[in-house]
């Protein structure tokens, strides 16, 4: 009989990094009702996410942590998500952090200003959770 698993054990299983961890993830978002979403939604799949409200905030925890995966909302107070972007490309300690975006802006300028900072993904809000999961999961496929 094959063993059992808990649907967090299996999803945990199809998150392991190459060494064998799973992988980290900064969450950044001055709505605490949207930073909860996301988090918990990506930690019930089995990756630890760290929490910030403001973009000095997940600066200071991806230069702690250098996550595989930040996860950005646009308009933070402190600093924004676009400039944050930029300071974690020309950072050589965590250039090579994957960034998604995740916003309310939904324009075309607005889009081309996040990709151009340097961000993979542009997700805009209203989100679905399960897209949100797929996109972390194909960019952590990307080398």
């Amino acid at each position: 009989m094959a063993p059992s698993h808990t649907p967090s054990q299996t999803a945990y299983s199809q998150h392991v990094t190459e060494s064998g961890s799973a992988p980290v993830i900064v969450v950044a978002d001055d709505e605490e009702d949207i930073l909860e979403l996301v988090a918990l939604g990506l930690e019930r799949v089995g990756y630890v996410v760290h929490r910030a409200a403001d973009g000095e905030q997940a600066l200071a925890l991806m230069q702690e942590h250098t996550p595989d995966v930040a996860i950005l909302d646009v308009a933070m107070p402190k600093l924004d998500g676009f400039e944050l972007t930029r300071r974690l490309r020309n950072d050589p300690a965590t250039s090579g952090i994957k960034i998604v975006l995740l916003t309310a802006r939904v324009q075309e300028a607005d889009v081309d200003a996040g990709l151009a900072a340097g961000a993979h993904d542009y997700i805009t809000k209203p989100f679905s959770p399960q897209e949100l999961q797929d996109r972390v999961a194909a960019l952590l496929q990307r080398p």
